[in-house]
């Protein structure tokens, strides 16, 4: 099988580590939704927060699953019932989605806008991805960056460690749509070759979705797994058309990917 010419890569769960960011995010709109008694989280509550980041669906969900994780709720529970779960602490909090949406968004706005170089560092990249992208470019492969942060923030991210992408190679969370929807995108603006795109992304979700459309059937689709998915999305990827790629092999030769 050809190499590809587009490299699509998500961001965070991929290229970037923002668990850091996001306990510290999710804390900080807990409190303001919930007033607890004291803003210094317990102790072991961030280690508690870190697997069970895979669950997230959105945003909005951190500090309802903090509140949950706070009121008892056991981690095994979280893992394996997580999308009946969030109604029911929903209606037991007295929030609501869109409460908590803005409470995180306002959290993120107000610490990006106070102290952005703060914000930045809170981010690590994964072993090794950084240097095989580079690779991938010094023999012309285009990489994509398709991720629900924003791009301007994923672009200074990058050119803290020296890899200057244009705006143009970074769709972030500005373009609202669907990753699918970007692929597709990339596909009817690729130039030169039959484009031959190949996709790595952490959500199972999002790859499943990708699947789903009948003019996407050519791009390979890789899920990788140091990001934020679980046991059981890794056994499901390997029963479809999803390869499961470790750190080791992607920073191997494209043939060694499939």
């Amino acid at each position: 099988m050809p190499s590809p010419n587009i490299l699509a890569l998500d961001f965070d769960g991929v290229v970037c580590d923002g668990l850091i960011e996001y306990f510290q995010t999710a804390w900080r709109a807990y409190c303001e939704l919930v007033s607890p008694a004291s803003e210094d989280p317990p102790a072991g509550l961030a280690g508690r927060f870190y697997p069970l980041r895979p669950v997230i669906e959105t945003g909005w969900e951190m500090p309802i699953l903090l509140y949950g994780l706070m009121q008892g709720i056991e981690d095994k529970a979280v893992l394996q019932n997580w999308p009946n779960l969030v109604p029911k602490l929903l209606q037991e909090s007295g929030i609501d989605a869109k409460t908590a949406a803005r409470a995180v968004d306002g959290v993120r706005d107000r610490w990006i806008d106070s102290d952005l170089e703060g914000w930045l560092r809170l981010h690590r990249f994964y072993p090794g991805v950084l240097d095989r992208i580079r690779q991938a470019m010094e023999a012309g492969v285009q990489p994509m960056i398709i991720s629900t942060k924003e791009g301007r923030f994923i672009q200074q991210l990058l050119a803290q460690q020296g890899l200057n992408l244009s705006q143009d190679n970074i769709l972030g969370k500005e373009v609202k749509q669907p990753k699918y929807e970007t692929l597709r995108q990339i596909l009817s603006q690729a130039e030169g070759e039959s484009p031959n795109i190949w996709f790595v992304e952490d959500r199972l979700k999002a790859l499943q979705a990708v699947q789903k459309q009948p003019d996407l059937t050519e791009i390979q689709l890789f899920l990788a797994d140091w990001g934020y998915n679980t046991k059981t999305d890794r056994h499901a990827a390997a029963e479809e058309r999803i390869h499961l790629i470790s750190l080791s092999t992607f920073a191997r030769d494209f043939e060694g990917w499939l």
